[in-house]
């Protein structure tokens, strides 16, 4: 006999309900004899009562006389099903009087499991109540798991949803928890190479994580898994645990699960309770949750690693340095997409050519490492082409050129500006890029909206528009993951950012870190601006 079916057919608690003191002494003493406990009561409305003082002790399972003084034992069977708490109480039926086919339909039909007649033989009465014992502890245990399942399921999906590492820790150890319905602990290296010590101190308690020394790991996992992958558990003793972890809040012996899925690398640890672990589909329940972190975490220590280098990557396509023209001032902000989000392909560039000083803002389509080196090689070869002297629009045509060449299907956004040497004239060339802002030393705002296409779809390209410039004037260029909002129209975020902007400090510095604080928090995409003052002796130099 297993040991599922062994605690099955174990003796259990019985609620007799006759009002017929010898028969209920009989019936008592054949289930006391065969180890179980008795609960016994005269009439239905004490057996009633019985139940609602038991609290969560109820019986398992209720032999019901069928002529009661005060009701029929089929009401009492009624109310016994109707009631959630006890509805799951299997009811055995006995009787000396009601003994015909009827009596034993309505009974059944009315939600008794069993009919007796009454003589009955000992040996039959004793196990029709270790089979209704069974069936409602199966049952019992089936509902049981469907919980666990439930709960296992939705315990995945958080753990498949965090976006970051602090995320992924709250749902592992909370996960934890909630599926073995007692206090977890978890163990795990984040992605910044820390050793955190997560807990949650019961179901639906939040997670208080903490830092764990660096050998914590090792000790936990070497016993059970050594470096090798897949999932090991194992029995510690509560004092060894303490050991281990002095201010854990887990009490007594624990189950501890461990998993790694990659050979070398840092594997998950998460322990409860032992007792919380007792049968073999908790515990396999828990290995499953474990399992799935591991592979949650190491997919999320992946995507840091790749980001990490992606964006180092990313800011080695960037200028280094501004120019020092004489006569103007020049700021620079850029902030990389979030860590959640892939990089993006936003570049600016400013270098001093031989027709004057040329600013350049763009934006490579898509979010991806592909994205971020094309706009590595637009940049460079921007600068091979405005260094040859070309103009402004010239430059357009040749990377347009390039890009419907090399990277055919891809579209980049690119705004030049060229400032003349004396600083009295500007020539914008828009491929298809935000206008950029030009604020006048009065306070006026304009956007300078002329634009051609975008590069990549090999159309023509306009001229560069010339616009005259007062001393003092100031010219912002930004990319979109500035100004834009979800949900909200772009020319709403336009009008709201002139606005900002000419309101704003009049030093470059200032205002740049003006503008980044009031539209550049909470953004998911790359972040450029690009500012340039003319001072106000220049023209005259």
């Amino acid at each position: 006999m297993t040991e599922t079916a062994r605690h099955d057919a174990a003796p259990g608690t019985v609620l007799v309900i006759d009002d017929d003191e010898t028969n209920r002494y009989i019936l008592t003493s054949w289930l006391t004899r065969a180890g179980h406990t008795v609960l016994g009561a005269a009439d239905g409305t004490a057996g009633l009562h019985l139940l609602a003082e038991t609290g969560d002790a109820l019986p398992e399972v209720a032999v019901i006389d069928v002529q009661l003084p005060d009701m029929s034992g089929f009401e009492v069977c009624e109310r016994i099903k109707a009631d959630p708490r006890t509805a799951y109480l299997p009811v055995v039926h006995v009787s000396a009087v009601a003994v015909n086919t009827e009596d034993h339909t309505e009974g059944l039909s009315r939600g008794a499991d069993a009919y007796l007649d009454q003589p009955i033989d000992p040996n039959e009465f004793l196990a029709t109540v270790t089979a209704a014992l069974r069936y409602a502890r199966a049952r019992r245990r089936a509902e049981h798991l469907t919980l666990r399942l439930a709960a296992l399921n939705r315990a995945t999906l958080d753990v498949y949803r965090a976006v970051g590492f602090h995320s992924f820790s709250a749902a592992a150890t909370g996960g934890a928890a909630s599926l073995m319905s007692a206090p977890a602990t978890s163990v795990f290296l984040s992605p910044q190479g820390l050793t955190v010590h997560s807990h949650a101190s019961g179901p639906g308690a939040p997670p208080v994580s903490r830092p764990a020394p660096a050998e914590l790991l090792d000790r936990l996992a070497s016993p059970a898994l050594g470096g090798g992958t897949g999932i090991e558990v194992a029995t510690i003793p509560g004092g060894r645990w303490k050991a281990l972890l002095p201010l854990d809040p887990i009490e007594g012996d624990v189950f501890l699960v461990v998993a790694r899925t990659k050979r070398n690398r840092p594997p998950v640890c998460v322990a409860v309770p032992a007792a919380a672990a007792r049968t073999t589909d908790e515990r396999e329940l828990l290995q499953q949750l474990v399992n799935t972190s591991a592979l949650a975490l190491e997919a999320l220590r992946t995507f840091n690693e790749e980001h990490s280098l992606a964006l180092a990557l990313q800011r080695t396509f960037l200028p280094d340095r501004l120019p020092d023209t004489p006569g103007t001032s020049l700021a620079v902000r850029y902030r990389p997409a979030s860590d959640h989000a892939e990089i993006g392909g936003d570049f600016y560039e400013a270098l001093q050519t031989p027709a004057g000083l040329l600013l350049a803002i763009g934006d490579v389509a898509g979010h991806s490492l592909v994205a971020a080196t094309v706009m590595g090689e637009i940049r460079h070869a921007l600068r091979a082409y405005a260094l040859e002297g070309h103009p402004p629009h010239h430059v357009l045509e040749r990377l347009d050129a390039l890009l419907a060449h090399t990277r055919p299907g891809l579209t980049v956004t690119l705004c030049l500006v060229l400032v003349e040497p004396d600083g009295s004239r500007i020539h914008i060339a828009n491929a298809g890029h935000i206008p950029p802002l030009l604020l006048a030393p009065d306070r006026g705002a304009a956007y300078l909206s002329e634009h051609g296409p975008l590069l990549g779809l090999r159309l023509p390209h306009p001229p560069a528009h010339v616009r005259t410039t007062a001393p003092g004037s100031r010219l912002l260029l930004i990319t979109d993951g500035l100004v834009e909002v979800r949900n909200q129209d772009l020319d709403h975020s336009l009008a709201a950012f002139l606005d900002a902007a000419a309101a704003g400090p009049r030093e470059l510095e200032p205002l740049c870190d003006h503008l980044l604080d009031t539209f550049g928090e909470g953004k998911e995409d790359d972040i450029a601006l690009l500012a340039l003052h003319l001072h106000e002796d220049r023209h005259s130099a």
